[in-house]
């Protein structure tokens, strides 16, 4: 008998249940990359919507010293002066309150959004839930894609569409973490949270690029196509979605007949043979950490077990107060506030900055922009490795502010000298920008909502992951709303703004009293490991 091909050998190596928890990891990746990727083309879409031209005498248009493009352009349709290149209403001088405007209405609805968000998400199966969520967001990012075919020129258009969809989109984090913690245990938690929080620069980038290849020709389909992508995902979601472990429990343990022929509501089902040698082979050791019942016989020490009440319908969802009683939340929360005002502030304003400084059009511009993300890639997973091997998230995420706010003040200083010096400044900004963000939205999150004092109970992950998510969403509000009224002072003050914040965000490690949960910044390598 030929011996089976190495890659076959490779992939049988794998239990079922590690494939279940691979194939959990992909699927919310991507569930949540298309969240991101509907919300990155409006910062695209900002340059074209408001271009300066000037007219010359020969009656043509043409961009000024200040635009992205040279060369004659025509006016775009339904523009009140024939002689501007931008679309109304964000045609005018007060362009960038508009467009501010535009940020804080989606961000705002958003973090309202958010906290409620957790608690219902608790109480409703996730997967419908989000499903529901995702076919939402996708409908109301096509609306605003949708103003452009229709020629609709009215701002309260715009803002009503933004406004639906950051309601709609918070289904989506509390949903993806709480599946994806109840699927992981503790053990490695940084660096696959590290890796699985890259989604948000994933989206970041595909929308850039999307948007950025009709942003110059038919700005609406900046919307449109994400929109449906979104909606695509949803439905993705639907067919394959498990919320948790014991769910293939509760399905395998079906009765079934010697024929495996099941009718009623039980599907046809082919029983394959269980060999003596597959019987005697062990169960996963996390899988069996998050399927025990009783939480019995489990001793490995890095693994949350999760505990359902008698009757396999599981102890009651946390209280809003409860859970801020937990160690930690409202620190971490703090301190996400004003991490994540400087990450969106990023996420929606630098392709205009990179426009407005290096001089580029707006689809080179959003190209640009994306390395940020990369850099943000790459500061996620760091985080989460090094705050494995140290067992300290809030000493790496202290760390990792404070290097970020010189850096900050570089990026604004060293990005004017040219488009090397901008790219470098990027890659090296969205590392330290985005690291501690990703780190305290998720691993933190997840270690929080199943902190030793719940005892257990799993319903407290949703809700933890809304509080703190949703403080840092008040911050991801403020932050462009604040680039777009400090802006035409001057981008100096906009990243001066930004380093405040930051130093803001520092300081919330040093509010709280010391706990085993957070250490003080002075410790940062000396102290002993953080436990939860």
């Amino acid at each position: 008998m030929a011996r089976l091909p190495a890659g076959i050998r490779f992939l049988v190596s794998f239990s079922r249940d590690q494939w279940y928890r691979a194939f959990i990891f992909v699927l919310t990746f991507l569930l949540y990359a298309s969240f991101h990727l509907s919300r990155k083309p409006i910062s695209i879409v900002k340059g074209e919507l408001h271009e300066y031209c000037e007219a010359s005498r020969e009656g043509h248009v043409r961009l000024s010293s200040r635009s992205r493009q040279s060369g004659p352009v025509p006016p775009q349709p339904g523009a009140d002066n024939e002689t501007h290149c931008g679309w109304a209403p964000f045609d005018k001088d007060n362009y960038q309150q508009l467009l501010g405007a535009l940020d804080y209405s989606f961000l705002c609805t958003y973090a309202v959004g958010m906290y409620l968000s957790g608690i219902i998400g608790e109480r409703l199966p996730i997967r419908y839930y989000l499903t529901s969520g995702m076919l939402a967001s996708g409908a109301f990012t096509a609306l605003f894609g949708l103003g452009y075919f229709y020629d609709i020129h009215s701002f309260g258009f715009y803002v009503v569409a933004q406004v639906a969809n950051g309601l709609v989109q918070t289904t989506g984090w509390p949903s993806v973490v709480t599946c994806l913690g109840n699927w992981f245990g503790k053990g490695r938690r940084g660096l696959i949270m590290g890796v699985w929080n890259s989604h948000t620069s994933v989206g970041n980038i595909l929308g850039s690029l999307i948007a950025g290849y009709w942003v110059s020709t038919c700005w609406g389909l900046s919307f449109v196509v994400p929109g449906a992508i979104v909606a695509a995902m949803g439905l993705v979601c639907f067919l394959f979605l498990i919320e948790h472990p014991r769910d293939l429990r509760f399905s395998s343990s079906r009765p079934t007949h010697p024929k495996a022929y099941e009718n009623g509501t039980n599907r046809l089902r082919l029983q394959k043979p269980v060999s003596a040698q597959e019987k005697s082979k062990p169960t996963d050791p996390e899988m069996q950490c998050l399927l025990l019942s009783d939480g019995s016989g489990c001793t490995h020490p890095n693994h949350v077990i999760i505990l359902p009440a008698e009757g396999g319908s599981g102890v009651a969802a946390i209280s809003f107060g409860g859970a801020l009683k937990i160690p930690g939340v409202v620190e971490f929360s703090l301190c996400l506030l004003f991490a994540k005002l400087v990450s969106y502030t990023f996420l929606f304003w630098l392709p205009l900055y990179i426009t407005s400084v290096d001089h580029l059009d707006a689809k080179k511009a959003g190209e640009l922009s994306t390395l940020f993300d990369v850099g943000g890639i790459f500061g996620g997973v760091l985080a989460g490795v090094v705050s494995d091997r140290l067992q300290k998230r809030a000493s790496t995420c202290g760390l990792m502010l404070l290097l970020a706010a010189p850096t900050l003040y570089m990026f604004s200083a060293i990005s004017r000298m040219g488009l090397e010096a901008t790219v470098a400044m990027l890659l090296l900004s969205g590392a330290l920008v985005s690291g501690p963000y990703a780190l305290i939205t998720t691993a933190v999150s997840a270690d929080l909502g199943t902190h030793k004092s719940l005892k257990g109970n799993s319903h407290a992950l949703a809700t933890v992951t809304a509080i703190i998510d949703g403080t840092g969403s008040v911050g991801a509000a403020l932050g462009p709303l604040l680039a777009g009224l400090i802006s035409p002072s001057g981008w100096n003050n906009v990243f001066y703004m930004l380093m405040f914040a930051d130093a803001c965000a520092l300081l919330a490690f040093h509010c709280r009293v010391p706990t085993p949960t957070a250490m003080p910044l002075l410790s940062l390598f000396f102290s002993p490991p953080e436990k939860n």
